[in-house]
């Protein structure tokens, strides 16, 4: 999962949990739940999260696999940092799946490139005032992307409150949406630096404790998911993954949707889970 938000977005509740699908389906499902960071992970950085933590889990599971490999899903930025370990130390990895996930940052029509890159954005006093980037400030800038959205939420509620079933989706949503936590500073730094503004890892000039990360180390089968109507991470950000691996197994598809509406909503159970 991203670090910003919550794990249990994948086991929302029953019906609308993808885990729960893919044990159906006779899979053996672990989830990272990074936790929330204390005053002490500042200092936390991004080839620690990339490289140890989840190569540990990467370990973990694939004790349970006759050939010692798993099957890696990461969704949005956890499908960066999947791409990016994958790539790292591909020997545990059966195969990779980038769900809505941004790899290259190119380009910056987007509004949140267009924010990253601005002068007055000065992340060394924002990671030294704060820490911990709070999570209000993040949530903050979604919100900004679709400043309506919450009034159009307010709408489709009133429309459809006599409907139970609606109802239960709709709050769990919105408890596990305004359920975040803030971003390790250090890590937040590197990300936003390398990634957003310099685009290191498509350049191929992003390292991971010293070791240059090669996308064309993915050999691996790869499936990347994007969504048509993603105002988070779109198309310019996610598709171009596609151009720089070696995986002979490899499909990028376009899926009608949002970015955490098409992973949740009743209609994810037939069209985005099975595919």
């Amino acid at each position: 999962p991203s670090l910003i938000n919550r794990h249990y977005v994948l086991d929302l509740m029953p019906g609308k949990s993808f885990a729960e699908y893919l044990v159906a389906q006779g899979h053996d499902v672990f989830i990272i739940d990074w936790g929330t960071p204390g005053d002490e992970d500042r200092y936390l950085t991004f080839d620690t999260i990339t490289d140890d933590y989840i190569g540990r889990a990467v370990r973990k599971a694939a004790k349970f696999s006759p050939d010692e490999k798993v099957h890696v899903l990461g969704y949005c930025l956890g499908g960066t940092l999947a791409t990016i370990h994958a790539a790292h130390r591909p020997e545990h990895i059966a195969s990779l799946l980038p769900l809505a996930a941004p790899i290259s940052f190119a380009d910056r029509r987007g509004l949140l490139g267009a924010w990253t890159n601005t002068k007055n954005f000065d992340l060394d006093v924002l990671v030294e005032a704060t820490g911990n980037v709070p999570w209000q400030l993040l949530q903050s800038s979604f919100h900004l992307l679709r400043p309506t959205m919450n009034l159009s939420k307010a709408t489709h509620f009133v429309d459809q409150a006599w409907d139970d079933q609606f109802l239960d989706g709709f709050f769990a949503i919105e408890t596990w949406s305004n359920d975040n936590v803030s971003f390790p500073g250090a890590c937040y730094k590197r990300y936003i630096q390398e990634l957003y503004r310099d685009d290191l890892l498509m350049k191929g000039e992003f390292t991971l404790h010293g070791k240059r990360v090669d996308l064309s180390r993915i050999t691996c089968p790869v499936l990347a998911i994007t969504f048509i109507h993603d105002h988070i991470v779109p198309l310019s950000n996610a598709a171009p993954l596609m151009d720089v691996i070696a995986s002979k197994d490899s499909t990028l598809v376009k899926m009608s949707g949002g970015h955490v509406g098409a992973v949740v909503s009743r209609k994810a159970s037939t069209k985005l889970w099975p595919q």
